[in-house]
């Protein structure tokens, strides 16, 4: 095998030689014949369709359901690299909890000077009716998702922050099943942790997250329900299936009501009070008499039970706000304000457009610069300038000029690559990271592991599944 990218390759050095992480990976995979690898590789795909795992791209014409591309190359992290992130992630995922909680209280960030009023005041991720309130257990964020780039041995930074409903977690437990299946001795030759109990440890710390009413049951556990908007929306696949896996209930809106001042679920034998509820629901749309009222998606007079501590709902309404890009750039300052301590694990270099300098630099450099809508996600409504046409360039700075508020600029990263499998043999292609952190009054649990995202065209830096990224196995090292 033989390093080909002028980047910084994970896998290979420049001058070609096999980095420690893969030494034991690339010395099983040397001694493997091409042509099986070949049929292993369309068995993936074969697998992942069968068991449906898919997408659904909204606003295409053509077929509702996209297959899930796998790549079969694992990406290798060691211990000691997983252990220095998984520092940083805790470190970053208390800050946010802790800023959620204040954001909703005496906003002594704010009265600080360290973040700027405007920043929520008129920010619809913002909820109103979470202020002066308290989650149970004082959990804001139950899972959370940090995204995380690579662009040399010891460079790792945050590019955006997912505290509303991080999602893929199912494809990184699919990924490391379908590896296990196809590849068993590989496993016995490189040792590996296991991420196939994530499903049991979210089942525990969302237990752990109940509310007072179910202390006062005297019931002896929990009970938890996974709420979908249904099978339309586009991670249905990964509600139904982290249900399944955790032995909870799947329910949509229209199977709960409000009986009693408390959340119940209908069943054969009648009304059953829920506990928890894992809400793959947006805001707008989870209590039709709170927020939207034409929701057909959510529980009508859920918000008021969830107040009066009927229920947890996780993660909790108005997390969204730390999804923003706008706040991102200002988790520096947040991550010290509130635990005293530099951040671990840097950001992303960003310019924010609501401020007239940063909007003047941004204008003058848009062909260098990729620049992001501050609510966007899977890769859309962004420019990737070194990759833009003139006149995709010169549409974006109208949309920039009109409402600059709305984006941040960032530079064009460098980002790591890692190998794919190929006809031709090992190519590299750029890859991001994706851990999911499960936050409970017991503790921080990080999996070690996450989704590794990569970008199957070549030179491309979207990873996102919408824009024809695809997925690999991540492997964290035993020491």
């Amino acid at each position: 095998m033989v390093g080909t990218s002028d980047k910084f390759d994970e896998m290979f050095d420049g001058q070609g030689a096999t980095r420690p992480a893969y030494t034991d990976y690339c010395a099983w995979y040397d001694e493997q014949d091409n042509k099986w690898l070949q049929r292993k590789n369309a068995d993936a795909d074969d697998s992942f369709r069968k068991t449906g795992i898919t997408f659904n791209v909204y606003g295409e014409d053509e077929a509702e359901e996209r297959l899930i591309p796998f790549d079969m190359v694992p990406r290798v992290i060691t211990a000691p690299e997983w252990r220095k992130l998984t520092r940083g992630i805790e470190q970053r995922v208390r800050a946010l909890n802790s800023f959620l909680y204040d954001l909703y209280h005496r906003q002594e960030i704010i009265r600080a000077g360290r973040v700027p009023e405007r920043l929520f005041r008129q920010n619809e991720a913002w909820l109103a009716n979470m202020v002066g309130f308290t989650p149970p257990g004082g959990i804001y964020t139950h899972i959370v998702g940090i995204d995380l780039v690579r662009t040399g041995p010891n460079e790792w930074f945050v590019l955006e922050d997912n505290a509303r409903t991080p999602s893929g977690v199912s494809y990184m437990l699919e990924n490391r099943e379908t590896m296990m299946g196809m590849f068993p001795d590989l496993f016995s030759q490189v040792p590996v942790e296991a991420v196939s109990d994530y499903p049991r440890r979210l089942a525990r710390s969302l237990a752990a997250c109940a509310p007072p009413a179910f202390a006062e049951s005297g019931r002896k556990k929990p009970n938890v329900a996974v709420l979908t908007p249904g099978i339309y929306n586009s991670a249905y696949y990964e509600h139904a299936f982290l249900a399944d896996q955790m032995g909870a209930e799947l329910v949509e809106g229209s199977d709960l009501r409000v009986v009693n001042g408390l959340v119940q679920m209908r069943t054969t034998s009648g009304f059953k009070p829920l506990d928890v509820v894992y809400r793959r629901v947006d805001d707008d749309f989870i209590d039709p008499l709170t927020f939207d009222p034409s929701s057909m998606l959510g529980v009508p007079g859920i918000m008021d039970v969830y107040r009066s501590g009927g229920i947890t709902i996780a993660n909790a309404p108005g997390t969204g706000i730390c999804d923003d890009k706008a706040i991102y750039s200002f988790m520096p300052e947040i991550v010290e304000f509130y635990t005293g301590e530099k951040p671990l694990l840097p950001n992303v270099e960003t310019w924010r457009c609501a401020d007239d300098d940063s909007l003047a630099y941004v204008l003058d450099n848009l062909d260098e610069l990729v620049v992001k809508e501050v609510h966007g996600s899977g890769g859309y409504g962004m420019l990737i300038g070194p990759t833009a046409s003139k006149k995709e360039i010169k549409e974006f700075r109208k949309k920039l000029e009109a409402n600059p508020e709305n984006y941040i600029a960032q530079p064009t990263l460098s980002l790591s690559t890692c190998p794919i499998f190929t006809k031709k043999g090992l190519a590299p292609r750029h890859v991001d990271l994706r851990p999911y952190v499960l936050v409970s009054p017991s503790g921080i649990d990080i999996t070690p592991g996450g989704l590794t995202r990569v970008a199957l065209k070549e030179g491309s830096l979207v990873v996102n599944s919408s824009q024809g990224g695809g997925t690999k196995d991540t492997w964290v090292l035993k020491d």
